[in-house]
């Protein structure tokens, strides 16, 4: 601490005791630190430049944490306040310390030209505080506060955000469970209906972290005459609660879009992949301000109102410690979909490709099976089944090569980009 402080009720006596405060800072120990938790020590220094001689009366830290909760309301319930407008407040944090003070008997300090630093250190509380946020209709803040306080004169004070985070591990029981939902939606009216749209879909935790892809696995069905398209997106939905009353925002922050389906076609996501964005976690534990997300996969069909089915998410903190959260954030990374790597082999598998469309001609017809099948053969195998084993003696695919080895006639040109 530079400069020189000294206390005694003769420090009130003229001019010199108003002083004059160049500045007033405050700051953290690791300014590199992003959030706190429950539990942690938070800890920096208030910085104090003054130019003249001056009178303090005491330097206090104040650090507090509140939800708050309102939107207007038109007038004449019961149930609002005097403004007008639903209002709630929760107090998670309160805690005061007196960095400066005079000592016993004396009214002020004295404190000489110069720069001070006064250190401060608390604890937050060991339950869990609940994650800032600044919403729609409310917010939940913590801040620290520096009040300067002289004689004859207003206080001034310098106050920091502090930013809370109470963790959410997804590696819980409950957020490794699967979620499935399937619906069937009559597309049309009464007697003019044009046949039923069906969806199912999966995926394979409710529990997520920031920059994770989320796999979707979903079978359409288009029985209707018309054309659809499949989405899929993130909602969070902001509730909040005041004065008995509950109010609600609901936002997309993030989707994804399949190709079109005919009538009478169908189509598979074998894990469509949905990266989350940054956003803020899941909101569970405060009274009036709650954030909720869900995964929506849904059906737009024209002329008629959409399919649609949520899929309940939880977005955590703490990723998931399968091999699956080491993927995903390569896949946040390098944008190369690595999720495959944890799927399970899906519900109905592709066909392997026909040799028959990798090997040439001339290697095809010196191996066409010398027993023909018989004319009255359709679809059932009539034949014993040595009769059949020749089928399956082509030549396995060629080895990759970048050389062609049966050019056509003419040669075509493309230009290939890539997308790092």
């Amino acid at each position: 601490m530079g400069g020189e402080a000294t206390t005694g009720a003769a420090a009130m006596a003229g001019p010199v005791a108003e002083g004059r405060v160049k500045s007033l800072g405050l700051v953290f120990e690791d300014e590199q630190k992003s959030s706190y938790s429950s539990g942690e020590t938070v800890a920096g220094h208030v910085l104090l430049e003054i130019t003249e001689p001056l009178a303090l009366r005491a330097l206090r830290l104040q650090a507090q944490g509140r939800a708050r909760a309102t939107w207007s309301q038109s007038a004449g319930h019961h149930w609002l306040d005097a403004s007008g407008s639903p209002q709630a407040e929760v107090e998670y944090l309160n805690i005061r310390q007196s960095l400066r003070e005079p000592e016993a008997g004396e009214s002020v300090i004295l404190l000489q030209p110069g720069k001070y630093e006064f250190p401060f250190s608390f604890q937050l509380p060991s339950e869990p505080l609940v994650t800032s946020f600044t919403g729609k209709y409310g917010s939940i803040q913590y801040s620290v506060r520096a009040v300067l306080k002289r004689p004859m004169l207003p206080d001034q004070s310098i106050k920091r955000e502090l930013q809370v985070i109470s963790h959410i591990d997804v590696n819980t029981p409950a957020l490794l469970t699967p979620v499935l939902r399937s619906h069937e939606k009559m597309v049309g009216c009464w007697f003019f209906t044009s046949g039923p749209v069906s969806l199912s879909a999966k995926i394979e935790r409710k529990g997520y972290c920031n920059g994770e892809a989320i796999p979707i696995y979903a079978e359409i069905e288009n029985c209707s005459s018309r054309l659809i398209v499949p989405k899929a997106a993130i909602f969070q939905t902001q509730t909040y609660l005041a004065s008995g009353k509950t109010k609600t925002f609901r936002q997309m922050v993030a989707n994804v879009r399949g190709n079109h389906i005919a009538s009478g076609s169908t189509d598979t996501w074998n894990g469509k992949t949905l990266k989350i964005p940054p956003v803020i976690p899941s909101i569970l534990d405060c009274c009036i301000i709650r954030v909720d997300y869900s995964l929506a996969v849904y059906i737009h069909i024209p002329g008629a109102k959409k399919l649609m089915l949520e899929l309940p998410l939880v977005i955590g903190t703490i990723p998931y410690s399968g091999f699956g959260s080491r993927n995903s954030s390569v896949v946040g990374q390098f944008g190369v979909d690595m999720s495959w790597l944890t799927l399970t082999l899906p519900e109905h598998p592709e066909a392997p490709p026909n040799y028959a469309d990798v090997v040439s001609e001339e290697e095809y017809s010196r191996h066409i099976p010398p027993y023909p099948q018989p004319t009255d053969c359709q679809e059932e195998i009539c034949c014993p089944l040595f009769a059949y084993i020749q089928e399956f003696r082509f030549q396995p695919p060629p080895l990759y090569s970048e050389v062609d080895p049966h050019p056509a006639d003419t040669e075509e040109t493309q230009t290939v980009s890539f997308m790092l």
